[in-house]
């Protein structure tokens, strides 16, 4: 059950054999060195933890390059556990794209494109009032609770608010290309995330 991290470039198109055109996502994958195993006797769950991002040894703090030394990994930017896929993985492994086969299922985690200060229609899909006869609420919240009782607005109510910029998994995507060369994964459809934003590829069982 392969899993890597990866760096979404944009969508682009492919045609297929069928002289069908697949709208496919480009991410940048891996290499993503191994540089923790998780095991249910030690840590009480199993994951393996992948490293993803070259970056500068000035920008790590030194518990952080300790830490990829003792993986023989070079200063990585991102450590994300992946839960369920250690296999026969080891520490000092890394995972290419090559784990990856044509037409294979996977979901794609990522933070959403955040959308700014929005109004209650955009964010959560509430219904306008009306426009006419004098109305004043065309499109407020509405009531938000009671003003005797309990004179407070509870905790969770759904009102105006920043809205996106939140974790988002989309599932039932599929590999349409795999190019090892260029560390390429090629999905159909869309991934979330702005371009350049870290995403994570897992097999959807």
């Amino acid at each position: 059950m392969p899993a890597i991290l990866a760096t979404k470039l944009g969508m682009s198109q492919r045609f297929l054999e069928d002289g069908s055109v697949a709208r496919v996502t480009v991410l940048r994958a891996g290499p993503c060195p191994v540089t923790a195993i998780r095991s249910t006797e030690r840590d009480g769950y199993e994951a393996v933890q992948l490293a993803f991002g070259e970056t500068k040894e000035s920008r790590l703090t030194k518990a952080e390059m300790g830490h990829l030394r003792q993986a023989d990994a070079p200063p990585m930017r991102h450590l994300v556990e992946m839960r369920g896929f250690a296999g026969e993985l080891k520490v000092g492994d890394s995972v290419t794209v090559d784990a990856f086969a044509v037409g294979e299922r996977v979901k794609i985690a990522g933070v959403s494109k955040g959308k700014g200060f929005q109004g209650t229609i955009a964010r959560h899909g509430f219904k306008r009032g009306p426009k006419t006869h004098g109305s004043h609420n065309v499109r407020g919240p509405g009531s938000i609770g009671a003003a005797a009782t309990p004179s407070r607005v509870f905790k969770g109510m759904r009102m105006a608010g920043h809205g996106g910029a939140k974790r988002a998994t989309q599932r039932g995507l599929s590999v349409v290309d795999v190019d090892p060369q260029e560390n390429l994964l090629l999905v159909r459809g869309s991934v979330p995330g702005a371009r350049g934003g870290l995403v994570e590829v897992r097999t959807d069982a």
